[in-house]
């Protein structure tokens, strides 16, 4: 059976990269003793750029190895507001209020009434703090105070979306104010319908969004207010000359917020070119949540699948997500757990969104224990109860470990990240 490694962080490693000398520095990654290369990415969108103090690097396990502060999450915060101290329209509190919000986190206690004085916003927050819901309720109000308002939301994959989505739905519930997700690899026609129904809600995916612009189903000039969610993983993804493309076909007089879990000096850029005097916020407090405990799993020249399985079978993982590298590899590990007796499925960009949205609806249901994944799904997946995240191949930068892992130890529960290395 596997252990967890019980070796406490070195101090003098915890505060930086370990870089080992390498023929091959700048294009492959590691952890301990192993090492990959960038074309195992091949399939997956990345930008070429480089420079940002994360592509690239080499990772020392030390930096996944991180016990949870006990009472971190309950300690108190001082927040300004409450729900109903935000002016915002009634009906719109009254759904929040059914959804059972009462208290903010803190970047929706000091976003919301900036954004609804109209003020550019940049906020850095930690992942799964509360960030969808400082935008759209604010931005609803905006809205029914003028019905002519439109807003468009950018995010990186289509699964944020659909949850930004579902989000928007349960907030503006009975207000009549329709909304439209416009994301790839799903049938573009519902869409286009949707876009001749004059939506005050637009949210999208870049590649997908480009798409009807240049078919003529959307203009942008009647939007007013932009969105940029997870702007960091869009960048990453390699999607900024989209960005750019989009913002440039919008009246240059309007409302940008610009969220991001991260900053670098690429985001700074960013920042510059498409904010006018914004005001910045940040509630991060670290790169990765204190209510998540880190450690590594050591092979030890086991086999992989099978130290993966003894682990699965331990009474304490409940709903499980696993990330691998590539979507061949995602696949094929999650065809090997189901044979080993395992309820698992796979969720990757060569699943078709039918496929991808079953696979999620049954992870969240408990109707599979496991979720195989590639760093696609590392953003956009809301699901509350899970109890372990197990990076079972190595992810290509620090970022995207940070982002992998804040898929547990969410709204205020524990969880547990597991590193395999050699």
């Amino acid at each position: 059976m596997s252990t967890y490694s019980k070796r406490k962080r070195d101090s003098a490693q915890s505060n930086g990269n370990y870089t080992r000398p390498s023929r091959n520095k700048g294009r492959s990654f590691s952890g301990g003793d192993r090492a990959f290369s960038r074309s195992s990415f091949r399939g997956q969108r990345r930008s070429p750029r480089r420079g940002n103090g994360n592509t690239g690097e080499r990772i020392h396990e030390s930096r996944f190895i991180s016990k949870a502060i006990a009472g971190e999450d309950t300690a108190p915060i001082n927040l300004l507001h409450a729900f109903e101290d935000f002016e915002i329209d009634s009906r719109i509190k009254r759904n929040v209020t059914k959804r059972g919000y009462v208290t903010p986190t803190p970047i929706q206690d000091q976003v919301i009434p900036h954004i609804l004085q109209g003020r550019d916003i940049v906020g850095i927050a930690d992942t799964g703090t509360g960030k969808t819901g400082a935008f759209l309720i604010p931005l609803l109000h905006k809205v029914m105070q003028n019905r002519e308002e439109r807003v468009l939301v950018l995010v990186p994959t289509r699964e944020l979306a659909q949850q930004i989505e579902k989000e928007y739905r349960g907030f503006a519930a009975g207000l009549g104010l329709f909304s439209s997700c416009l994301v790839g690899g799903a049938n573009i026609s519902p869409q286009l319908r949707g876009l001749r129904q004059k939506p005050c809600m637009v949210i999208g995916t870049p590649g997908r969004v480009k798409d009807l612009i240049e078919r003529k189903a959307l203009d942008l000039q009647h939007f007013r207010t932009v969105v940029l969610d997870e702007a960091d993983r869009m960048l990453d993804m390699g999607f900024v000359h989209e960005m750019r493309r989009i913002l440039s076909l919008m009246p240059n007089t309007r409302q940008t917020l610009f969220f991001s879990a991260t900053i670098s000096s690429d985001i700074r850029k960013l920042v510059g070119e498409f904010l006018n005097d914004p005001i910045h916020i940040s509630v991060k407090t670290s790169d990765t949540a204190k209510t998540v405990d880190q450690d590594v799993v050591r092979l030890g020249g086991r086999d992989k699948i099978t130290v993966l399985q003894e682990l699965l079978l331990q009474p304490d993982f409940g709903k499980v997500l696993v990330f691998g590298r590539t979507k061949r590899n995602v696949e094929r590990l999650a065809k090997d757990l189901v044979r080993g007796g395992f309820k698992a499925a796979s969720i990757h960009g060569n699943k078709t969104q039918n496929n991808r949205q079953r696979a999620l609806d049954s992870f969240k249901k408990g109707q599979v224990q496991v979720l195989v994944a590639t760093d696609v799904a590392a953003r956009g997946i809301d699901v509350v109860e899970v109890t372990h995240v197990i990076n079972y191949e190595l992810p290509a930068t620090y970022n995207d470990y940070i982002h992998r892992i804040g898929r547990t130890g969410r709204a205020g529960k524990r969880g547990k990240a597991l590193t395999f290395v050699a």
